[in-house]
């Protein structure tokens, strides 16, 4: 039977709990010797146990059996089956009065296993009653099994379930893209997709325009000044009114046009110098995106995927990220720990070799 809730870890010294634990003890040698006896039954009927009771000359044993001692085997598997549809029914009813689960009928969905193994057809799901009960001796401190057996029961299950829950997830990938490729509702899911990201895409815009223009800014804005600078005193050098206006001023006329190429020069670099400014500051949590970058990149995220480029280019990452995701499952996980696991123990016994040595 089911022990009660809350029991600690260790062994609690009274009289149910030792009743709950001879019960459970019992239960699990009866589980296991009715499908060793169900096993052997089988056994007996094939042409393999045949063959091997033919080759140790006792084929005579297999026939009686089969004719006296297959009823009685069968009479005991048919008894143990109605006390564990009675002890199941029981368990039910203790479960429902003292409320272990949040509604009655909870029950039969936790305890599914137990249900099915009462079927004879599923007889071998009693294997998981006993495994259950080995398991709970085993929090407790008695060791049913060896350390090596769980050990690899426990690695086992896993492979088991990363195997199956990888090929879940794989069938549900290829659903996804089948019905991208072939639904009808494919274009109108690529725009649900993008639509419902369009703020991230803004912000995304905005924050790697503003860095790396302003990493080219920073690197380049000597020299643009210095540029502007010099387009400025040409302007202004090949400007003949100005030109001709300086001449009429005797000996200071050079003088004055040499000094307004120089100021010009230095307007224009400083000039250039404030504008670069905003633009080449890195964005930052205190320093936010540049309003006019801002601006350009909410344009750039409000464009349509409507031209066959653009959802041509949405349907790629798409289908590509099902792609990685695909070879990201595929990916053996067990076989990777498997392998660590081997690696270590390989350096812990290294060392102990070269001090034999």
């Amino acid at each position: 039977m089911d022990t009660p809730e809350g029991l600690p870890d260790q062994k609690p010294p009274t009289r149910n709990w030792r009743a709950f634990l001879i019960y459970d003890i019992l239960m699990m040698l009866l589980i296991v010797v009715n499908l060793l006896t169900i096993a052997v039954d089988h056994l007996m009927f094939t042409n393999i146990g045949l063959s091997a009771a033919q080759f140790i000359d006792q084929a005579g044993w297999v026939y009686y059996y089969r004719e006296q001692l297959h009823p009685v085997v069968q009479t005991m598997d048919e008894w143990i089956t109605i006390y564990l549809v009675s002890e199941l029914l029981v368990r039910w009813l203790i479960a429902i009065i003292f409320k272990h689960h949040h509604r009655w009928f909870f029950f039969p969905f936790i305890h599914w296993y137990e249900f099915l193994a009462c079927i004879p057809t599923f007889r071998a799901l009693r294997l998981l009653r006993a495994i259950v009960i080995g398991y709970r001796l085993y929090q407790l401190g008695y060791k049913v099994l060896p350390d090596s057996w769980l050990k690899a029961g426990f690695f086992y299950y896993q492979v088991v379930m990363e195997e199956l829950s990888d090929r879940i997830v794989l069938t549900i990938l290829d659903g996804v893209e089948r019905e991208l490729k072939t639904g009808a509702t494919h274009h109108h899911l690529l725009h649900q997709l993008v639509n419902s990201h369009r703020v991230q895409i803004e912000q995304a815009m905005g924050e790697v325009l503003q860095n790396n223009l302003a990493t080219a800014l920073q690197a380049q804005q000597q020299h643009i000044a210095l540029g502007v600078g010099q387009i400025v005193s040409k302007a202004i050098s090949d400007t003949p009114e100005l030109h001709r206006l300086l001449r009429l001023i005797p000996v200071v006329g050079s003088m004055l046009e040499q000094q307004l190429q120089s100021i010009g020069q230095r307007l224009g670099e400083n000039i250039t110098a404030g504008l670069i400014e905003p633009f080449a500051q890195p964005a930052t949590t205190s320093q936010p995106v540049n309003a006019a970058i801002n601006t350009s990149a909410s344009y750039v995220g409000q464009l349509q995927i409507d031209t066959p480029a653009l959802e041509k280019l949405v349907e790629s990452l798409v289908f590509e990220s099902l792609e990685v995701i695909r070879q990201q499952v595929k990916v053996q996980h067990w076989k990777l720990d498997q392998a660590a696991q081997k690696d270590l123990a390989r350096a812990a016994q290294q060392p102990v070799s070269g001090r034999d040595a």
